[in-house]
């Protein structure tokens, strides 16, 4: 999804046109979903049920959770952001190379180098010490490119946050794991990819609206989505580690 998709897409689109690159998309998630379906794990798998107090809230209902869902959309905005980012950039310098160039450039070799580099060192401290380290630099990583850089700048650029991103999604998933109550881990992994999902939409929204004031807005979008996250797990930091 990461690391391989956006290079795919691309690679689609600049060689056999946007329609191809859709097509395939679509077969390749038909795919893969049907390697899951029919797979031994999913054929054989039944759920534990848990008719006992549960709560209706689900894992909503603890603090921790809240904060950290809350600040995933934040996250969700600046990846929502980014591919419109680069499409007003590949329009306005004349380079269509760079609409799909750019979010592979973060999500792609940015995201792998930064996940190598998290997961090859035992790091000191909790889940969500490690998450308000990355999510610092996640934000720092989009002020280079509010001047607007040249094409090649910008790309290199957009590797910067996206070296943060694999350890914050890493960071996010084991943070996740510890708070969720017993027999609701699901519910909660589903609620951080929802929250996720939801921020995308809403970033690729709102850049689209600001998109004609100006590339200084546009790029001002992702930053405050991921300073929004930033600010949300600093202020609430002590409702993750408890």
């Amino acid at each position: 999804m990461f690391v391989a998709g956006p290079l795919l897409a691309t690679g689609f689109a600049a060689g056999a046109g946007a329609t191809t690159a859709l097509v395939a998309t679509a077969a390749l998630g038909l795919l893969g979903t049907g390697l899951v379906v029919t797979a031994q794990p999913s054929r054989t798998w039944t759920p534990t049920e848990f008719t006992e107090g549960v709560h209706w809230a689900g894992p909503l209902r603890v603090p921790g959770l809240r904060v950290l869902f809350a600040a995933l959309i934040g996250t969700g905005v600046a990846l929502g952001a980014v591919n419109v980012l680069a499409l007003s950039a590949a329009e306005r310098h004349h380079a269509g190379w760079l609409a799909g160039v750019m979010p592979a450039a973060l999500s792609s070799i940015g995201s792998m180098l930064g996940g190598l580099a998290y997961c090859r060192h035992a790091w000191p401290g909790a889940p969500a010490r490690h998450l308000v380290a990355a999510s610092i630099g996640f934000a720092a990583g989009w002020l280079p490119l509010l001047p607007d850089p040249a094409p090649a700048v910008a790309v290199l650029g957009a590797v910067l946050p996206g070296t943060f991103l694999a350890p914050l999604l890493t960071a996010a998933f084991l943070t996740v794991d510890r708070l969720a109550p017993e027999g609701e881990s699901t519910d909660a992994f589903a609620w951080l990819i929802a929250c996720i999902g939801i921020g995308q939409a809403t970033g690729t929204a709102l850049t689209s609206i600001v998109a004609p004031a100006g590339p200084l807005l546009v790029a001002a979008v992702p930053l405050a989505g991921a300073a929004f996250a930033l600010w949300l797990l600093c202020r609430f930091n002590d409702r993750l580690s408890s």
